[in-house]
């Protein structure tokens, strides 16, 4: 496996200057923002609504609520296989970094906030609905995210990761709106009160296959729960401060990309199914075009197919019936 493929890590700060490199998903929450006329403004107002929410948060010893800034890394992980003329970009997260400035210390927050995938692009935006066209029935192919889980547990077992990282990543996504969620009993203090869903998703499944477990949580004054996919034990691997460098800035990008649910007027109550077409709630000051972004998932997707998956169809396809991982 380790002579089959080579990882290079590359790091770009994520501030109000940022813009979107060539192998960027365009689709990406950041370099969504990073486009247009009021770009420099979207990213100046999103890393506000960070920062706020993070000394929101971290309350303690904080009366001024201004003690915290959160820094972003945009990480980019190209892969290459072995005899191939070029690189691949195959996933792109943001890091944290917490910045103390009562004691003027960096902390390293935690690696795979607004994961993003071009093979994912893939999976869903074409293999998934070719498999489904013209059927009455919507199935799923066989072997649907085999390759994808066992790439990115190959990136996250590697040296090149643990070289870079010192933990493993947690990825918080938005819920499922075709999904109801109950209330339960277990609270903790920065991730708030759990949920549970009544089934598992799709994309339960596909992260699954990533090794990723998931748990759902409501953070302290936030109205809906959100998605933590984790490797481990998420409530004892991670600090308090790692652990709201990724609410603040997954919560902030969610209150943006998906305002029907995490801006809603109303808190979710015991029993809750988030609604896409809610129309009680508030919109952010920050320019997000969600048809475009829709539209470009089929287009990358279409990219990678061209450019990856059938290029090197024989090799993935060997590798990943041989990978135990």
């Amino acid at each position: 496996m380790n002579n089959d493929f080579k990882y290079t890590v590359k790091s770009l700060k994520l501030d109000e200057n940022y813009h979107p490199s060539n192998s960027t998903r365009i689709t990406t929450n950041f370099a969504n923002l990073a486009r247009g006329a009021s770009r420099q403004q979207n990213l100046r107002n999103a890393l506000k609504m960070i920062d706020s929410r993070f000394n929101a948060l971290a309350n303690w010893d904080n009366p001024q609520g201004n003690r915290y800034s959160v820094e972003l890394e945009i990480i980019s992980v190209d892969l290459e296989i072995a005899g191939s003329a070029e690189a691949f970009p195959s996933i792109e997260v943001l890091k944290t970094n917490i910045i103390d400035h009562q004691t003027n210390e960096r902390i390293e927050g935690i690696v795979g906030n607004n994961f993003s995938s071009y093979v994912r692009d893939y999976d869903f935006s074409v293999l998934l609905l070719d498999h489904n066209k013209n059927k009455t029935e919507f199935t799923i192919p066989d072997n649907f995210g085999d390759l994808h889980g066992k790439l990115f547990k190959s990136f996250i077992n590697s040296e090149t990761y643990k070289q870079h990282f010192k933990k493993p990543p947690v990825i918080c996504l938005s819920v499922s709106d075709n999904k109801t969620y109950h209330r339960t009993e277990n609270q903790h203090p920065i991730l708030g009160v759990e949920y549970q869903p009544n089934e598992s998703s799709l994309t339960e499944q596909y992260f699954k296959k990533m090794g990723l477990q998931v748990r759902y949580f409501m953070p302290p004054n936030t109205v809906a729960p959100l998605a933590f996919y984790f490797f481990g034990d998420l409530l004892n691997d991670y600090t308090n401060l790692e652990l709201i460098s990724t609410i603040s800035t997954m919560e902030t990008f969610q209150k943006i990309y998906r305002p029907e649910i995490y801006n809603a007027n109303a808190v979710a109550g015991s029993c809750y199914q988030p609604n896409l077409r809610n129309n009680d709630h508030s919109i952010t000051q920050i320019v997000y075009d969600r048809e475009e972004r829709s539209q470009l998932a089929v287009a990358q997707g279409k990219f990678t197919e061209q450019h990856f998956i059938k290029p090197y169809q024989s090799v993935l396809e060997k590798w990943s019936t041989n990978c135990t991982i």
